[in-house]
């Protein structure tokens, strides 16, 4: 791929042959800033990205005029405009945002007009949110009031050269009085991509360099339309929907307590083994990542044994909770994998609010209209099965593999609460023989998908190696759905 540069000059495409003109329009490019935007190709950002056509804009001190006289640190009220123009520009062409962000800061120059053009740029993006797709790159510094922005957003993609926070290092330590290092060290701890890829979970994706963040860019909106309102668009594969999932049958250990990288699946049930994992180094006992089944795009969410065991924690209801949403936002339909054994305990996640966070998930596939198919692979326990779309949720489909275990909770703490007489009145050398007798009566009777099935819980229970032939056709058979939620200024969500 060649160098990444944004174009400066439009091509004048009025006298082109062969049909119509090409997608191009520049925005506000005779102003003073370091901002150039406008709507064209994917590929105006940089060669090789395709001919997608976004509303997109590039920001860089490199671009600033020299007439201005000075050097600015960040983005004065001109260039705060052209990218709220950019946006706005977006949204009423019905097209994806994709912005790149080198620098971005409040311009102390400017005072408060450049203070309010970065509030015109959020309103912007908040005017945008669900209406069409919007992505950020930051390739650069993204400090202050600005950074507030990769909140705002729908994907963030961040360079190694990148870092963001509200509060830098000075003031951190003034304010905590504990000192977070000396020079870029400092500005990593405190808000390096490393951290918002991990712990801020701000950072969807973390790439090395930009060259590689737009192409990210570019495989992430061949799962998106142009807006909500415009179809997702089928590719042609030559994957056969009805090909045999045998690696993904043969990745879940039959033992219950035995992990397994849930990827592993995902990779077998997806087009040619292409997923793309959003957010993967937060809320680890979550995968959310988009692929295409059959030629569709889908979302995917799935819980991960490798990571507590499955058990969603505050972090991983986030995560999935906004992924649902962005997915029902744009008519990407939901494939959901299950093998949880719960909600994770403690006093630091009941004290964080795990309740509330928890409900983020359940409101969200609550809520979601799209076509949703669900596969219980292995444990599917108390609560935790209800948020993760079961059938009372609205799940339009829910198969399961004949080792799914669907109950209130595992055989081993039911039998320690059901049967505790039994166990503490059988002698000491016949307890556990006692235990594991009751553990598979409880299994035989409780866990089995077939009581599920027989109750309407599970539409149908399947051969693990028809997995990608079953959601296939269900989500074939559900092209045509549409549901129509009741009118209301807008929901209430548990945030």
């Amino acid at each position: 791929m060649a160098a990444v540069t944004p174009i400066s000059v439009w091509r004048d495409t009025r006298g082109v042959s062969g049909g119509a003109p090409e997608a191009r329009m520049p925005v506000a490019t005779g102003r003073l800033s370091c901002v150039a935007a406008g709507i064209g190709p994917l590929e105006s950002l940089g060669a090789g990205l395709g001919d997608r056509t976004v509303a997109w804009f590039h920001t860089d001190p490199a671009l600033r005029p020299p007439s201005l006289g000075h050097v600015r640190a960040g983005q004065g009220e001109v260039d705060t405009d052209v990218m709220a123009r950019t946006v706005r520009a977006g949204l009423e062409s019905g097209l994806p945002v994709v912005g790149v962000l080198r620098t971005a800061g409040l311009d102390t120059i400017d005072g408060l007009p450049g203070l309010d053009g970065w509030g015109r740029v959020a309103a912007a993006a908040a005017a945008a949110s669900g209406l069409v797709p919007t992505v950020l790159v930051v390739d650069g510094p993204c400090v202050g009031g600005p950074a507030l922005l990769l909140g705002l957003v729908d994907v963030v993609v961040m360079t190694a050269d990148a870092w963001a926070y509200l509060n830098g290092p000075a003031a951190a330590a003034r304010m905590t009085g504990a000192a977070l290092g000396v020079g870029m060290a400092a500005v990593d701890a405190l808000g390096g991509p490393a951290v918002h890829a991990a712990s801020s979970g701000a950072a969807h994706l973390v790439v090395p360099d930009l060259e590689e963040a737009l192409a990210s860019v570019a495989d992430l909106l061949v799962h998106l339309p142009d807006n909500s309102h415009e179809p997702v668009r089928p590719v042609p594969t030559a994957d056969p929907a009805e090909r045999a999932t045998v690696v993904a049958a043969a990745a879940v250990p039959a033992d219950t307590r035995r992990s397994y990288d849930v990827r592993d699946v995902i990779h077998d049930l997806v087009d040619d083994g292409d997923f793309l994992e959003l957010q993967e180094r937060f809320g680890t006992s979550v995968v959310t990542g988009v692929g295409r089944i059959g030629g569709q795009p889908v979302g995917l969410v799935a819980n991960q044994p490798s990571q507590l065991a499955g058990a969603l924690d505050i972090e991983g209801s986030q995560k999935g909770a906004r992924f649902v949403r962005w997915c029902d936002a744009f008519g990407l339909p939901l494939v959901t994998l299950v093998d949880t054994p719960g909600f994770r305990p403690g006093k630091d996640q009941e004290w964080r609010g795990m309740i509330r966070h928890g409900a983020q998930l359940a409101y969200a596939y609550a809520m979601a209209t799209v076509p949703r198919v669900c596969v219980l692979l292995r444990k599917a326990y108390g609560g935790a099965f209800i948020v993760m779309d079961c059938k009372t949720m609205g799940n339009d489909c829910c198969l399961a593999w004949p080792s799914a275990e669907i109950a209130v909770m595992g055989a081993a703490g039911a039998v320690e609460i059901l049967h505790r007489r039994d166990l503490l009145a059988a002698p000491d050398d016949e307890r556990d023989t006692v235990r594991k007798q009751l553990e598979a009566t409880y299994e035989e009777t409780h866990l089995s998908p077939r009581i599920a099935a027989e109750r309407g819980y599970v539409d149908a229970i399947i051969d693990p190696t028809d997995t990608r032939a079953a959601v296939a056709g269900a989500i074939a058979a559900l092209t045509a759905k549409r549901e129509h939620l009741p009118r209301r200024r807008h929901d209430n969500t548990p945030l």
